[in-house]
C-alpha cells in the first residue's frame, strides 16, 4: 500500500503560488505565527531541540522496540515529555506506539487492503463530497484526485466499509487528514480503529454513531464541568442562554482538528492519544479560563463569537497546558456520566427539562455534524 507520507517527501500536484510553513500549509499574508518561524531559531535552540530528539529515539529503540518497557519502568518522564511536546520527526510512530494502532495493524495483515479494494460503502458519494473541504490550505490534499486526497478517499471509506454502524461521518476526515500527514494510509487506519474502538482508552464510536450519544454526554459534562470550576462563567452562560453546543461540539468531534492553530492541534493530539479523552475537557476548560475575565462581561452575539474564535495568546500550547491541566476532572467525569446515564434513562427521562440529553433522531445527525464544522472557517490556517 502507500508508503509513509512526510510533510518532506509527499507527492504534490502543482507547486503552490504561496509559500507554505514547515507543516505544509500555506502561509497566509501577515502569518506570525509560530512554525513560521521554527527555521530561523537561534544555534542554542537548534541543539536543545537535537538533544531533545537523541532522547526520544533512545526512549523508544528502533522502530518502537523499547517502547513499552521504557513506559512500565517511567511511566512519570513518558507523561512529563510527552506534554512538553513529540519531536514532530518521531510524532508518526509515538502516535502508533501510544495509541495502541501499531498492534492492531501486526494483528490484522491485508486487512486494510482487502477493504480498500474489495469491498464497497454506502457512504462513497458523501466521501467525495466531503473531502475537498478537508484541510484545504494544506498542499498535500489542495490538488483535486491528488494523492492526498486518494488516500484520505481510501482511509474513510475503508472505515466506513469495517464499521458499518458507524459508516461515515463529516468530522471523521479532518482525524484521517490529521492522521495521513504523519503515516501511511495503512497505519491511519487502525489508529483511527484503535480510537473508536477503545484498543487503549474508552471506546470512541459514539461520537459518530447516529445520534451522536457521546458527543451530547460529552457536553453534559462539560458544561456541568464549568459551571463547577467557573461559576461566574457558568451562570453568564446560562443568562445569556448559550450552551456547550453552539461552541464546543467540533473540539470534541474533531479533537481539536478543525479550527484551532495546526501547532496546537498537534500538541493537543500527543497528550490526548496517551492520557485520553478528559484532555480534552481539559483543554476546552483551559481555553475558557484564559478568556474568563473577557467572555463574562460580553453579550450573546460578541461572546458566540469569542467562543469560536480565541486569541492567538489562547492557543499557544505553553501557555494553555498549564491552565487546562491545572484541572483535575476525571473523578468529576465518572460522576457526571453518572448522573447523565441516570437522567437519560430514568422515569423523567421524557420531562422537558431532560429532552436535550436525548439522542439526535438519526436523520438529523448529518445536519447536526455539518452545522457543528461550519461554525469556524472551513480553512485551517
Amino acid at each position: 500500500m502507500d508508503k509513509k507520507k512526510d510533510v518532506d517527501d509527499i507527492e504534490p500536484g502543482p507547486a503552490p503560488s504561496r509559500p507554505v510553513d514547515r507543516f505544509g500549509f500555506i502561509k497566509t499574508e501577515q502569518s506570525n505565527s509560530p512554525e513560521g518561524i521554527l527555521k530561523s531559531r537561534p544555534t542554542h535552540e537548534r541543539g536543545r531541540e537535537e538533544r531533545r530528539i537523541r532522547k526520544w529515539r533512545k526512549m523508544i529503540g528502533t522502530g518502537g522496540s523499547d517502547w513499552k518497557h521504557y513506559v512500565r519502568r517511567n511511566p512519570h518522564v513518558v507523561k512529563r515529555r510527552i506534554r512538553k511536546g513529540i519531536p514532530d520527526c518521531l510524532r508518526g510512530l509515538v502516535w502508533q506506539l501510544i495509541s495502541g494502532s501499531r498492534d492492531l495493524l501486526l494483528m490484522n495483515p491485508g486487512v486494510y487492503e482487502t477493504l480498500v479494494i474489495y469491498e464497497t460503502s454506502t457512504s462513497e458519494l458523501e466521501i467525495i463530497r466531503d473531502i475537498s473541504r478537508t484541510f484545504p490550505s494544506h498542499i498535500f490534499f489542495q490538488q483535486r484526485h491528488g494523492p492526498g486526497q486518494r488516500s484520505l478517499y481510501n482511509v474513510l471509506k475503508a472505515y466506513s466499509v469495517y464499521d458499518r454502524d458507524v459508516g461515515y461521518v463529516q468530522g471523521m476526515g479532518f482525524i484521517a487528514g490529521l492522521l495521513l500527514l504523519y503515516m501511511s494510509e495503512e497505519d491511519a487506519f487502525w489508529l483511527i480503529v484503535a480510537l473508536l474502538k477503545g484498543a487503549v482508552h474508552a471506546p470512541m464510536e459514539g461520537l459518530y454513531q447516529a445520534g451522536l450519544p457521546l458527543v451530547q454526554q460529552y457536553l453534559f459534562q462539560f458544561e456541568k464541568l464549568v459551571q463547577e470550576h467557573m461559576p461566574k462563567l457558568g451562570q453568564h452562560f446560562i443568562e445569556e442562554m448559550i450552551n456547550p453546543s453552539m461552541y464546543a461540539s467540533q473540539w470534541f468531534i474533531t479533537v481539536f482538528s478543525y479550527s484551532f492553530p495546526f501547532p496546537m492541534t498537534l500538541r493537543v493530539w500527543d497528550v490526548f492519544l496517551y492520557e485520553g479523552i478528559k484532555v480534552v475537557f481539559q483543554v476546552g476548560l483551559g481555553l475558557l479560563r484564559f478568556c474568563h475575565d473577557d467572555l463574562v462581561k460580553l453579550p450573546f452575539e460578541e461572546l458566540l463569537h469569542s467562543l469560536r474564535y480565541f486569541p492567538d495568546e489562547a492557543t499557544d500550547p505553553d501557555t494553555l497546558f498549564p491552565l487546562a491541566f491545572s484541572f483535575k476532572v476525571n473523578s468529576s467525569l465518572e460522576e457526571l456520566e453518572k448522573e447523565y446515564r441516570k437522567r437519560l434513562d430514568g422515569p423523567n427521562a421524557s420531562s422537558s427539562s431532560s429532552k436535550r440529553l436525548l439522542p439526535l433522531k438519526s436523520k438529523t445527525m448529518s445536519r447536526a455534524v455539518s452545522q457543528v464544522l461550519s461554525i469556524s472557517n472551513v480553512g485551517k490556517k
